[in-house]
């Protein structure tokens, strides 16, 4: 594919992203007095060298803050609204398919925000239904670890997938047209989602398990499901969920942040700084852009065209894959989808079309849903009121 035509396409159909971890690489590296740091993927001149529409920034905090989680959820959210702020004529805060496409329309980019973790919300809905009205558009029902309501794809099974409590989470979330994102959940907690979910279902940051068996990927039977629901994976580039080689280097990268964390605050520039080394001195096995491209082809084989996307993870990982080193690299991926037959109508569902339409989506279940029920007043501890 040309150069001239990837940049046609990215013109016309940028990439919506679906996952960018850059507000908590500043959090940790600069407690947000900076933007632009070296190290870092992500920058304005970057985004807009890689075609860069629209992205979800991601406003995850660690669930090892505990009782913290929720100011730091906020104080993330704050760190986004005010970088929207400073850069008006590169950047809006856009909330529904409309505004990002008007914001395309502007020539600016369409700023969503997503939380990742559920973590983020301490078991309240109040405190769901106010992160949606700062901004909050998806919210990853867990992280690394099971939430008390569902379970993690890296943590023991604890709840059977979603507890009762959490079936009310997805069903308050569709209510409120915030995106059920299913990264980071087992296998049983997608499928329960998915399950009561009215709305597409949605992968913010994730890749295709039967080609790596990382239990963070999804399995070819949820992505039937992805169809059925017309729903949307954003695939990832994270070394460690596209090769087993890779898998097995992260593996062990987790073994040594378990033993750093022990010994500084996971948001501090000692905790980066100890884990660059040891990434220094144990580089990760061989990856690429072809990698990525399996898994974008895979879950096109098995989901369909409209069903797949971009969720890079790009400052939420130590390394990337050769040939993706930071935000500036989708027009690679693209030639390489392209090398394989892919028109341009598939390559702009895959940057732009899929992603918009499952938020349009979302929007619309949500409107058929608010007149049937309002704000659900259920809690953990009273199950009296969940549906």
């Amino acid at each position: 594919m040309s150069t001239d035509r990837i940049r046609d396409l990215l013109a016309r159909a940028p990439v919506l992203d679906g996952h960018n971890d850059l507000p908590w690489a500043l959090r940790t590296r600069t407690r947000y007095r900076r933007e632009e740091v070296p190290g870092l993927h992500t920058d304005l001149a970057r985004l807009a060298a890689g075609g860069v529409g629209g992205q979800f920034w991601s406003v995850f905090v660690s669930h090892r803050l505990g009782d913290h989680a929720v100011a730091a959820t906020l104080e993330q959210i704050d760190f986004v609204r005010r970088w929207v702020a400073t850069h008006p004529d590169r950047l809006v805060l856009a909330t529904t398919a409309d505004e990002v496409e008007a914001a395309h329309r502007s020539g600016r980019l369409a700023s969503l925000i997503g939380m990742e973790g559920g973590h983020s919300i301490a078991g309240s809905l109040g405190a769901l239904r106010m992160m949606y009205e700062l901004g909050a558009r998806y919210m990853t029902l867990t992280h690394i670890r099971n939430t008390p309501w569902a379970d993690s794809a890296t943590d023991a099974p604890a709840v059977g997938g979603l507890s009762p409590f959490g079936h009310e989470v997805v069903r308050e979330m569709n209510r409120l047209g915030m995106l059920v994102d299913l990264s980071h959940v087992a296998p049983a907690t997608m499928h329960a989602a998915l399950d009561t979910s009215t709305a597409p279902a949605f992968f913010s940051h994730s890749s295709a398990r039967a080609l790596c068996d990382h239990p963070r990927n999804v399995p070819d039977d949820v992505l039937r499901r992805v169809r059925d629901s017309g729903g949307v994976v954003m695939v990832t580039f994270v070394p460690g969920f596209l090769t087993e080689a890779c898998r097995s280097w992260m593996g062990e990268l987790a073994t040594e942040e378990e033993r750093l964390v022990a010994r500084y605050p996971e948001d501090s520039a000692a905790y980066a700084t100890a884990q660059a080394a040891w990434v220094a001195a144990n580089p990760r096995p061989p990856c690429g852009v072809a990698d990525v491209a399996d898994h974008v082809e895979h879950v096109r084989a098995v989901a369909g065209v409209d069903a797949v996307g971009l969720g890079g993870d790009f400052d939420g990982v130590v390394t990337t894959p050769d040939g993706l080193p930071d935000v500036s690299g989708y027009p690679a991926l693209l030639a390489e989808l392209a090398g394989r037959g892919w028109s341009d109508a598939d390559l702009a569902g895959l940057t732009w079309h899929n992603a918009v339409r499952v938020l349009r989506e979302s929007e619309a279940a949500a409107r058929a849903a608010r007149p049937r029920r309002g704000p659900s007043l259920a809690t953990m501890d009273d199950p009296s009121h969940l549906l």
